[in-house]
């Protein structure tokens, strides 16, 4: 995933570490690995040799000399810089490893340094590019048809709730439109990982969009494909991955299994948040064949040989030429001016060049694999900490790395006269397709819209949390062609297109999601902070003053003059007030285990439901207050602002419930 958008998508999915992603028993080695240099930390760190800036025409040759150079007077700064313990690089030229080299240290304790031999990093959401080879190969011995109903493949059944199957090109494409799902998507142990038999139809998630229409990121699709690979070769996902790719090119340092082989745990690099802070435990990930992939670089520049050679390393194929060709090829049903979904691979092309990759996230590892495939270039690296810097080291690294052996042409188009106009049509709210539609976590939604202003200085677009520059200010976009807006500084475009329906959507370089332009008033954000803020606010208000009040009286010898219905009814009134404070704490301290491995899991579930039954009462309690307003209201007796707070009170309460109701926080399936 583009690391901007990372950063984004995590708001919006409660902090949880989610895009990215682990199984077990034993992994067959193949033939040793021929060596590379041994990784090492360089004592002192030489100036980062000058680098072209975009738009020059003057290339630097990329020789494993000037490489070298380039990586060793860069990279140790960096890591120092964002406090990242780790990290490695590999790249790939002409079908043969060009450069490969660890820097820093897998264990930042012991300063065990990084081998880009031998060190295991977790590439994340890179593994799901091993899936997708899986399934091509499927493809072409005939088990498997890419336009065909997956359900035909399934024992159990995917949702068609838009009268439309779901494929398995819809699915490499991410367009099965299922919603996100993140339960039990990273484990506690090894003991609570499921079969995929098990896992799959006990989490299956809504579908929200008609298949093969809105691109929404879904690891628990990409499991399902894997599945089907399992169902149709008869092979456990890790023994056909290790079989049919791993062993064949060689990759012996490498696998999907969790726990690790014996033989590799040695060599599994530690992670962290930041290097200063201590490791992180191993991560558990429940969907292995979207994320569980452990392997060193060296490891996998066998496999961006494979893909660049067009299924070929060394004597050995893969998959067929035109197999891997048809894999690499751009699909339909993207704007043309912008990056799209190849099967499984993403365009990602930036300098005037072609390139198709994907990015993996775990909690802290963060890795990105870019093909230049009209170069025959391959570009791997992975850090294994997140850092301290806002900006992605990766994203940094490889613009350098770009602008320095491959600059692109100057991008100098001029803006458009229709610049404001169009600008003021596409302001507004937006909401990510990748997103909880029907779940609990569905809230998750209206704290992560995004907002597209207009800046009317000069009529560009920014949008404030999910693309920024380096230096942490939002990047400025200025049209460049109808509806098409390129960064001011930079390549970035987005492009704003109207559906069938009219609705607008708006398309981004990462092509795995949109953002879609929110109309319904109820569901954006201002209107639900003032509901929310103001019901808690009166809730909490009422709480707090109750023993303030009190006091009060006691002090001025002002006795509480109230009939025994009249006590009845503030009492009750308490009592909702606090079963909806205690709703919404419960949730707060609920979405904040989501960052903790495993999550809450299936064994948070009686206390997820045990919140909600406090909602529910909470809710029946809405009605009460109401009822009390009115009863208040006609008693004259009581203090004129004493019968205005309690309908006050009565329309809080019905706020709180409304926001529960509305934003599925009272969906008692627990599917999220």
């Amino acid at each position: 995933m583009h690391p901007q958008l990372a950063r984004f998508s995590r708001r919006t999915r409660a902090l949880a570490a989610i895009v990215w992603l682990t199984t077990a028993p034993l992994l067959a080695q193949g033939p040793d690995v021929k060596p590379t240099p041994k990784a090492k930390r360089p004592v002192a760190a030489s100036p980062t040799p000058a680098a072209p800036a975009t738009g020059s025409i003057t290339a630097v040759p990329l020789t494993a000399e000037d490489l070298s150079s380039f990586m060793d007077g860069f990279m140790p700064q960096q890591l120092e810089q964002a406090d990242i313990s780790g990290a490695v690089v590999a790249v790939v030229k002409d079908g043969k490893l060009l450069f490969a080299r660890g820097y820093g240290y897998s264990d930042f304790e012991k300063k065990t340094p990084v081998s880009a031999e031998n060190t295991l990093f977790r590439p994340g959401s890179i593994s799901k590019l091993f899936t997708w080879t899986s399934v091509m190969q499927q493809v072409e011995q005939g088990k498997l048809q890419l336009d065909r109903d997956v359900n035909d493949y399934l024992d159990f059944k995917l949702p068609a709730k838009f009268g439309k199957p779901t494929t398995l090109r819809d699915i490499m494409t991410h367009r099965s439109g299922l919603e996100e799902t993140i339960k039990d998507l990273f484990v506690g142990s090894d003991k609570d990982l499921r079969p995929l038999s098990q896992y799959l139809p006990a989490h299956l998630p809504e579908q929200i969009f008609a298949p093969g229409t809105i691109p929404a990121y879904s690891n628990y699709a990409t499991t399902v494909a894997a599945y089907i690979v399992e169902r149709v070769s008869g092979e456990k996902f890790d023994d056909y991955v290790d079989r049919h790719i791993l062993q064949p090119l060689n990759m012996a340092h490498a696998t999907f299994r969790q726990p690790l082989p014996e033989n590799l745990k040695s060599f599994m690099s530690n992670g962290y948040h930041l290097a200063s802070e201590g490791p992180k435990p191993f991560e558990w990930v429940q969907v292995a064949p979207a994320g569980s992939l452990s392997a060193s670089a060296e490891s996998m520049s066998h496999f961006m040989i494979a893909h660049l050679q067009n299924g070929q390393y060394g004597d050995v194929q893969i998959l067929k030429p035109e197999t891997a060709i048809q894999m690499h090829t751009r699909q339909d049903g993207w704007p043309a001016s912008m990056n799209a979904q190849a099967l499984g691979f993403y365009e990602e092309s930036r300098n005037g060049h072609r390139i198709i990759g994907h990015g993996g996230d775990t909690e802290v590892f963060h890795s990105d694999l870019h093909l230049m495939v009209n170069d025959n270039v391959g570009f791997f690296v992975s850090y294994n900490s997140l850092g301290r810097d806002d900006a992605s080291p990766r994203e940094v690294l490889f613009q350098k790395f770009l602008d320095r052996y491959f600059p692109g042409p100057a991008l100098n188009e001029p803006t458009l006269s229709t610049a404001a106009e169009d600008a003021r049509q596409v302001a507004g709210l937006y909401k990510i397709s990748r997103r909880f539609e029907s779940s609990l976590l569905s809230v998750l939604t209206v704290l992560g819209e995004a907002k597209v202003k207009v800046d009317p200085k000069d009529n560009t677009i920014f949008i404030d949390d999910a693309f920024k520059n380096a230096n942490g200010v939002p990047k400025h976009f200025r049209e460049i062609a109808p509806m098409l807006f390129r960064d001011v500084d930079g390549q970035d475009k987005l492009a704003f297109v109207k559906d069938s329906s009219g609705a607008v959507i708006l398309y981004i370089d990462f092509p795995f999601m949109v953002f879609q332009k929110i109309e319904s008033t109820l569901d954006k954000t201002i209107v639900n902070y003032v509901i929310l803020g103001f019901s808690l606010g009166v809730v909490v208000l009422t709480l707090l003053l109750w023993p303030v009040a009190a006091i009060l009286r006691r002090h001025y010898g002002k006795p509480l003059t109230l009939d025994p219905p009249a006590r009845r009814i503030r009492w009750i009134l308490r009592i909702i007030c606090a079963l909806d404070v205690l709703f919404f704490l419960g949730f707060v301290i609920a979405f904040s285990a989501l960052e903790k491995p495993g999550g809450l899991g299936a064994s948070g579930d009686f206390w997820l439901h045990a919140i909600q039954i406090i909602g529910v009462l909470g809710g029946i309690g809405a009605l009460y207050a109401l009822f009390a307003a009115v009863v208040s209201w006609g008693d004259k007796q009581l203090w004129v602002w004493y019968r205005i707070w309690n309908v006050l009170l009565g329309v809080a309460c019905l706020g709180c419930f409304w926001f529960a109701f509305h934003w599925h926080l009272l969906h008692f399936t627990l599917k999220y």
